[in-house]
């Protein structure tokens, strides 16, 4: 209805540069600004259409006075926050009527001023005296000074000379401040009232206004005219090309090698449209348990033989509640710490029993000589197993080549073909116990973890062949080729005794127990026979800088590289004896060799996952010096906060060298070595904890997540990356590790082993076993 104002929106930078800035320049009472046009034109000259004022340029131009009204309009009566006042007449109008508006508002002041205020008498209560009591009066006599001055010099002339005050005496005086006794009067009692009165703060908040604008394209086809289309289907060129093509074209429709006419784009372009759920799942193969080794008892860790098919390793541990952790006197005597060994041709005999001094943490088999395992107790013990003479033994459980069949084929007669198997094995075995292996090797009690050992990883084989160039028996006596951790911040580098000295210590162990008497289950007395097998080197998580420590849980390496000494002067075992007792990790040599050989530097590159959830990569070197002789280490290391509990899973991709995953608390996350700023890729907190993970073997982008409800998560990053493509619950209590194994081209399977000593097989689909194009 007002045809002279024009809503405006100026924006914060704008009002600061115009002086019209809400509840400072302009407020709800003083809400009205004039701006000289000519500055307003001089903005519109500087900033063109990023101006405020350029959709009101052409109103502006045209405006004949030389001040513009602007006004602040904060409730947005006409759709901004400020109006513009585009004509003379209504400015006047606006500020008439401000003036008006102030006339009346002063005379009612003067009205209300000029109101006669009735008084009523004043009555005397008692309060005069009060008053009175309290009024200062004085009581002493007033001391009256005199200053007097010669007439003759009122009026006389003076002069003033710049005079140093240090020169002559008396010249200069200062009255400093003091405190005088006299006038101190002790305060006695003194009536103060006290009001509390809050804090008060004005603060104003201005939201920037983006001003919505619609925008669109319009475009057309460019076509040819009539005249052109006309010339174009009337020339020789295209009767000469139609009729080239004719035969052709003719042919090609006839054998319809141009397109499928009934083919269907759309449904190319989308994903999964096939009615109901995708063939994806994990079946139940095999499950394995057992009462004497496996009641009340949860499964540590898992592992495939790598090298015999069908044939699966697991070691099982104590979990005491509280109570029980007080009271443990004789709990360790009721179960005997071992690892089994099962195949999945002869599911209901136990094919090996490895014997164990403690329970197991973890174990690995060697990739180079699958017959040697090695595993981490939960003292902080390493021990050694040889399994080579049952070989034959675990290799005669895989069934004929007849008698694979494949899963893709009819059910019924595979479960008929593996029962069989199993009720022929079973007939022969069941009246054999089966055999106990006793550890061939175990570390040194002093020189070992002071925690439990919670990984255990076999070092390439590649590293030291490069590196050493020795032949295969010094090989085996001098090189590192184990390496573990425990949360007492270390890491432990070890060799593998060579194959006398582990048939000497099976000799010694077996005439100790001949010659105690002792039962299987009863305490160890492997401390005088333990002493010949110590780490070779150890490296310290401690900073001794900020007494910060990194309890290891899980690790692994990237690579390893190391030098010996060249070959001099052989040195007795009896000076190094002396030098290894002082500092038992500082001289980095191998105790199994008779000449032993120093190493003159090491270094390597390694992710750890602590007990805090924290993920430290760490670039460690270690070098002989060669003006002290003395060894010097060097440490670089990064730390990342990132889940809330201890790591359980940290393993590299089988797929690409420098990509890790770890798994702790509810979280998991993926790094590439390189990447400073963290991981690659976090997932958000999840509702229950996962529990472990490993990566698929067949599949980059797939891996497998055990969580505490049971359940598995089965992500596939091709897909979803924000949450699991699929889940399959797989029994009820927490899963407690997973496994996978490539049986075969046609034939992958998953362990998973439960928190109630229960080991789960299951077949992966193929769907989650093939990889896609380029994946």
């Amino acid at each position: 209805g007002h045809p002279e104002i024009f809503p405006l929106l100026l924006t914060a930078k704008t009002q600061e540069i115009f002086n019209c800035q809400p509840d400072e320049d302009v407020t709800e009472e003083n809400y009205f600004k004039c701006i000289k046009k000519d500055d307003i034109i001089q903005d519109l000259t500087t900033r063109a259409n990023s101006s405020d004022f350029n959709p009101l340029k052409n109103v502006i131009l045209e405006y004949p006075g030389e001040e513009l009204l602007v006004v602040f309009d904060p409730n947005f009566q006409y759709g901004q926050n400020f109006y513009l006042v585009a004509s003379e007449e209504a400015k006047e109008n606006f500020l008439k009527s401000l003036a008006t508006v102030e006339e009346r508002e002063e005379t009612e002041e003067e009205n209300r001023e000029e109101t006669l205020e009735v008084h009523k008498p004043w009555v005397s209560l008692g309060s005069e005296k009060e008053v009175e009591e309290e009024s200062v009066k004085e009581r002493d006599t007033k001391i009256k000074y005199k200053i007097s001055r010669v007439r003759r010099k009122f009026g006389a002339p003076i002069t003033f000379t710049d005079k140093n005050a240090a020169d002559e005496k008396d010249s200069y005086a200062e009255c400093t401040a003091y405190e005088d006794d006299t006038f101190s009067i002790k305060i006695l009692e003194r009536d103060v009232g006290v009001q509390t009165v809050p804090k008060l703060r004005e603060t104003s908040t201005q939201t920037k206004w983006t001003y919505p604008k619609n925008a669109s394209t319009q475009y057309y086809p460019r076509q040819l005219s009539n005249e052109a289309k006309a010339e174009s289907l009337s020339s020789e060129t295209l009767k000469k090309f139609l009729t080239a093509v004719h035969l052709r074209v003719e042919i090609a429709l006839q054998q319809n090698e141009i397109m499928n006419a009934f083919f269907d784009d759309w449904k190319a372009l989308t994903e999964d449209q096939e009615e109901g759920k995708p063939d994806v799942y994990l079946k139940e193969y095999q499950s394995f348990t057992d009462v004497q080794y496996l009641k009340n008892r949860t499964i540590s860790c898992v592992r495939w033989h790598p090298t015999i098919y069908g044939i699966v390793a697991l070691s099982a541990r104590e979990q005491p509640s509280y109570e029980e952790q007080v009271n443990l006197s004789d709990k360790s005597l009721l179960h005997q710490p071992v690892i089994l060994l099962w195949s999945l041709f002869d599911p209901l005999c136990l094919q090996l029993v490895l014997k164990a001094p403690e329970d197991i943490c973890c174990f690995q088999f060697s990739p180079s000589d699958p017959n040697i395992i090695a595993g981490g107790c939960v003292d902080g013990q390493i021990a050694l197993w040889d399994i080579s003479k049952h070989e034959e033994k675990l290799e005669s459980t895989k069934p004929v080549a007849d008698e694979i069949i494949d899963s893709s084929e009819d059910e019924p007669r595979a479960a008929a073909a593996v029962t069989k198997v199993i009720l022929g094995l079973d007939v022969q075995q069941s009246s054999t116990e089966p055999p106990l292996v006793r550890h061939c090797a175990a570390s040194s009690t002093p020189y070992c973890h002071t925690k439990p050992a919670t990984d255990v990883q076999w070092l390439p084989c590649n590293f030291e062949e490069n590196q050493k160039g020795a032949t295969a028996e010094n090989r085996d006596e001098k090189n590192l080729q184990l390496v573990t951790c425990s949360p007492d911040c270390s890491i432990l580098f070890w060799d593998i005794p060579s194959i006398d000295r582990r048939e000497q210590f099976l000799s010694e162990k077996i005439k100790e127990e001949k010659r105690s008497h002792m039962p299987h289950g009863g305490p160890d007395t492997d401390e005088e026979l333990d002493l010949s097998w110590k780490p070779l080197i150890k490296i310290n998580l401690r900073e001794r800088d900020n007494n910060t420590e990194y309890g290891p849980t899980r690790i692994s390496f990237r690579k390893l590289q190391y030098r010996y000494k060249p070959p001099g002067k052989a040195r007795s075992r009896s000076a190094l004896r002396a030098t290894v007792k002082e500092s038992p990790y500082t001289e980095m040599s191998a105790s199994s060799s008779k000449n032993l050989e120093l190493l003159e530097n090491i270094s390597t590159d390694f992710f750890v996952g602590n007990e805090d959830g924290e993920i430290v990569y760490s670039d460690w070197k270690k070098k002989i010096d060669t003006n002290t002789a003395k060894p010097v280490s060097q440490k670089h290391s990064q730390k990342y906060a990132l889940h809330t509990e201890a790591i359980n899973t940290l393993q590299k991709s089988p797929f690409f060298k420098d990509i890790f995953l770890s798994i702790g608390g509810q979280k998991f996350a993926i790094w590439k070595e390189g990447v400073t700023n963290g991981p690659i890729l976090q997932s958000s907190c999840s509702v229950g904890r996962y529990t472990a993970g490993q990566w698929s073997l067949t599949r980059p982008g797939v891996f497998f997540i055990g969580r505490d409800n049971g359940n598995i998560d089965i992500w596939d990053l091709l897909k979803k990356t924000h949450e699991p493509s699929y889940f399959q619950n797989i029994c009820k209590s927490i899963i407690t590790f997973i496994s996978p194994s490539s049986a075969s081209a046609e034939q992958h399977f998953l362990a998973v082993s439960d928190n109630l000593g229960v080991l789960h097989i299951l077949e992966i689909c193929q769907t989650l076993s093939h990889p896609s194009s380029n994946e």
